[in-house]
């Protein structure tokens, strides 16, 4: 699986950290080799991105890979998002990250979205104190998330004071890391985001 995820960002061309950590150094396999995959990905390096279609492919892609998400997904979500009276870019934003996959990621109970999409799966996690198994579900602002006690012996949950210890919690988000529960203060806009993403784009590829 690695070695796919790998290919996956050299073919996007950015760090899209789905290794998690693995990509933070020069051990990335963007750094280390800067061209898409494949016998003529050092000929094509020059040429990526260049027509409207594949930016807006690209842009798509960063997202659905990043997020985890299928393409039904991010097609739902943008429909969703041009239906409601805020700006798209918010109200998408808004939807993909009170996703509690990716919130249980922002807490650093996992070290990768995927590796918090298998936790929820699992039931390892709870909301306001009930176990949720669905990766999709939407936090609301006041929900409380965290790792059920049982799971806190999990070899998955051993190291969580280190990680906590490197984590950059964003503002809306509080983290409790005695109780190892996390609050949603409000769900973020496109204002709140450092990754590189033009959300914009993806409402121009589904609108063509």
């Amino acid at each position: 699986m690695r070695k796919v995820l790998e290919k996956v960002e050299r073919r996007l061309g950015e760090k899209l950290f789905l290794k998690g950590e693995h990509c933070a150094g020069t051990k990335c396999a963007v750094v280390r080799r800067n061209y898409p995959p494949g016998i003529h990905g050092q000929k094509k390096k020059g040429r990526r991105g260049k027509s409207e279609y594949s930016q807006l492919l690209r842009e798509k892609q960063k997202v659905r890979f990043s997020y985890g998400l299928g393409d039904k997904d991010i097609e739902r979500y943008s429909k969703k998002a041009s239906e409601r009276s805020g700006l798209f870019e918010d109200e998408f934003i808004k939807m993909i990250e009170s996703r509690l996959d990716n919130v249980v990621w922002r807490f650093g109970f996992a070290v990768s979205r995927r590796a918090a999409r298998m936790m929820v799966n699992h039931g390892h996690i709870t909301v306001n104190g009930k176990i949720v198994s669905i990766p999709s579900y939407q936090l609301k602002k006041g929900d409380a998330v965290a790792v059920k006690d049982a799971s806190l012996a999990s070899f998955l949950f051993t190291d969580l004071d280190t990680r906590f210890k490197k984590l950059e919690m964003p503002h809306w988000l509080s983290l409790d890391k005695t109780k190892k529960t996390g609050t949603l203060l409000s769900r973020p806009g496109a204002e709140d985001l450092q990754e590189n993403f033009e959300f914009s784009k993806i409402k121009e590829y589904y609108s063509r």
